[in-house]
C-alpha cells in the first residue's frame, strides 16, 4: 500500500499532541515545529497530487482490512487537490499568526491548528461515510478552541452559537447515517453506491429521507441559506487568522456534496434522480444574493468579509448544483480561487483592525495605509470577480457552464447582479476606511462597532505582510496558470462522473 495517502492525517495527529505534552511552555519551539509540520504537509500534498494526476485511484486499507469491512482512505484527483489546497492555505496563515502574535494570545494555538488540519485532510481522504462524520467532529472540536482563542465575552458568545449550530448538524449527520445504514447495510461510500443502484424504485422512500438529511448536514457546513446563520457572527468574532483558516471548512461541505451526490446518489441513480439539484440550486442562488446584500450593509470589516465568504459559497454551489462535468470543472477551479481570496481578505481585515479598528467609517489614517489599501484592493477585485484575477475567470466559467441549464437566465442574473452589488459594497468599505480617513476632520479611535478588544500591533509586521502577499501570489499564479489548473479540474470532474473506477478500486479486494 502507498503510505503517502495516510501521511496527511498521521503527521498533524502526531505533531499536535507532541506540541501539547512536550512544548507547551516553549512558544518558540512550538512555532518552529508548527511551521515545519505545515511545510511537511505541503510536501506530502504535492507528492500525492502528482501521484493522483495520472488518473489512478489508490486505496489505503487500515489494518489491512479490505473494504467494505475495514476503514479505507481513497486517493483520487479530487481528494488530492483538496488536501493540497489545505496545505497551501495553512502555510501563510500559520506564518501570519506567528508574525502578528495571535498564537501568544491564548493557549494551545498550534496544537489546535494541527488538529484542525488533521480533521480537514481526513474528511477529504476518507472513503467511509461514518469516518467522514468522525473527521468532521475532529475539525469541529479543534475549531471550537480556535474560535475562542484569545478570550473575550463577545468571542465566547459567538463560540457558543457556533457550537450549538454545529452540534445540531452533527446530530442530523448521525440520523442520516443511521437511516442510510438501515436501508443499505453499509456506510462505505463505494459499497453504498453499488447497493443504492440495486434498490428497486418502490423501496427508496427511506433512502430519499437519508439523502435529504445528509444534504441538510452538508448545507449547514457549507453555510447555505437558510442554514447559514452561524457563519457571519462566528467568523467575524473569531480571531481573524483563524477565520482565514476557516475558509477551507465551508469547502468541506461543498466537497462532501460533490463526493456523495456523484458517487452514492449520482445523477444517473433513479432512486434519487433530481433530488439534490432541485433543492440546492435555489438555495445557492438565495445564498449568493443574501451574501451580496450583507456585504453592502455591513458596518464592520470582519463581518463584511464573512458575508463575502457566504456570497462566494453561493457562487460555488450554483456551479455544483448543475451536476454536469463542465459545471463541476468550473466549480473546482473556483473553489481554489474563493478559498485563497477569502483567506486573503480576512488577513487584510486583521491588518486593518490591528491598526485602526474595524468600523467601516472614517478615522485617522493608519500606519502603512498605502500598502494595506493595495492589499485590500487586490482582495476586493478577486472576491468581486473582476478582471484580471482568477475570480473573473472562475465566474466566467460558471456562467458558461450554466448556459444550457433550465434556469440559465436566473443564474446569470443573480451571479451578475450579485457581483455588481459586491463591487459596490467593497468599494464603499474601501472608500470609508482608506480614502476618506485621510480627509477626516476628527481623530477617532475606530473602536465603535469592533467585535472585541483590540491588542497592540503585530510584533513582526514584515513577516505578517509577507504572509499576506503569499496569498496574493497564489491568486496571481492561479490566474497565470488558469489553463493547466482548468485542465486538471476538468479531468477531476470526468473522474467524478465515471464512478465505476472509484468503486472498482475500493471494492477490488472484497473477495
Amino acid at each position: 500500500m502507498n503510505h503517502w495517502i495516510v501521511a496527511p492525517i498521521v503527521l498533524p495527529a502526531i505533531l499536535a499532541p507532541f506540541i501539547i505534552m512536550v512544548l507547551r511552555y516553549h512558544l518558540d519551539l512550538q512555532r518552529i515545529f508548527s511551521v515545519a509540520g505545515v511545510v511537511g504537509l505541503l510536501g506530502i500534498a504535492l507528492t500525492i497530487t502528482a501521484q493522483a494526476a495520472g488518473g489512478d485511484i489508490q486505496v489505503y486499507e487500515l489494518g489491512n482490512w479490505p473494504a467494505p469491512f475495514g476503514i479505507v482512505l481513497v486517493l483520487d484527483r479530487l481528494s488530492a487537490m483538496m488536501v493540497l489546497l489545505t496545505a497551501l492555505l495553512a502555510l501563510p496563515i500559520v506564518l501570519y499568526a506567528i508574525a502578528s502574535g495571535w498564537d501568544d494570545r491564548g493557549k494551545h494555538f498550534h496544537a489546535l491548528f494541527h488538529f484542525q488540519l488533521m480533521g480537514v485532510c481526513g474528511a477529504f481522504l476518507t472513503g467511509d461515510a461514518f469516518n467522514l462524520f468522525v473527521f468532521f467532529e475532529v475539525l469541529l472540536i479543534a475549531s471550537y478552541g480556535l474560535m475562542t482563542h484569545g478570550g473575550g465575552a463577545v468571542r465566547l458568545k459567538a463560540g457558543v452559537q457556533y457550537v450549538a449550530y454545529n452540534l445540531l448538524g452533527s446530530t442530523l449527520f448521525l440520523f442520516a447515517l443511521g437511516t442510510l445504514y438501515a436501508v443499505t447495510g453499509t456506510l462505505n461510500m463505494a459499497d453504498m453506491a453499488v447497493r443504492v443502484a440495486e434498490l428497486p424504485a418502490e423501496d427508496t422512500a427511506l433512502l430519499r429521507v437519508g439523502a435529504v438529511l445528509l444534504l441538510l448536514v452538508f448545507c449547514i457546513k457549507a453555510a447555505v441559506l437558510p442554514l447559514h446563520f452561524w457563519l457571519p457572527a462566528s467568523y467575524a468574532n473569531a480571531p481573524l487568522p483563524v477565520a482565514a483558516l476557516f475558509a477551507i471548512m465551508t469547502k468541506v461541505g461543498a466537497y462532501s456534496i460533490l463526493r456523495m451526490y456523484t458517487l452514492g446518489f449520482g445523477p444517473e441513480v433513479e432512486a434519487t434522480q433530481g433530488l439534490v439539484g432541485t433543492w440546492l440550486q435555489p438555495a445557492a442562488l438565495v445564498t449568493l444574493a443574501i451574501g451580496a446584500i450583507g456585504i453592502l450593509g455591513a458596518q464592520h470589516i470582519a463581518r463584511m468579509v464573512a458575508f463575502c465568504a457566504i456570497a462566494s459559497m453561493g457562487t460555488l454551489l450554483v456551479a455544483i448544483s448543475l451536476f454536469t462535468e463542465a459545471a463541476t470543472g468550473a466549480a473546482l477551479y473556483y473553489v481554489y480561487h474563493s478559498t485563497l481570496a477569502t483567506a486573503l481578505m480576512f488577513l487584510v481585515a486583521d491588518l486593518v483592525v490591528e491598526r485602526r479598528g474595524g468600523a467601516i467609517a472614517p478615522t485617522a489614517p493608519m500606519p502603512q495605509s498605502g500598502l494595506v489599501s493595495a492589499l485590500f484592493f487586490v482582495g476586493a477585485i478577486a472576491l468581486a470577480g473582476m478582471p484580471p484575477l482568477s475570480g473573473f475567470i472562475g465566474k466566467l466559467l460558471v456562467l458558461d457552464a450554466a448556459r444550457g441549464a433550465p434556469d440559465a437566465n436566473a443564474i446569470w442574473a443573480v451571479v451578475l447582479i450579485g457581483s455588481f452589488v459586491t463591487i459596490v459594497g467593497l468599494a464603499r468599505a474601501g472608500t470609508l476606511i482608506f480614502w476618506k480617513s485621510h480627509d477626516a476632520q476628527h481623530i477617532g479611535d475606530g473602536s465603535q462597532g469592533d467585535v472585541a478588544e483590540q491588542p497592540a500591533p503585530e510584533p513582526n509586521p514584515a513577516l505578517a505582510l509577507t504572509s499576506v502577499f503569499g496569498l496574493v501570489l497564489g491568486l496571481v499564479l492561479l490566474t497565470l496558470f488558469a489553463g493547466p489548473a482548468l485542465t486538471y479540474a476538468t479531468k477531476t470532474a470526468e473522474q467524478l462522473y465515471t464512478p465505476d473506477a472509484y468503486i472498482s478500486a475500493v471494492l477490488g479486494g472484497e473477495e
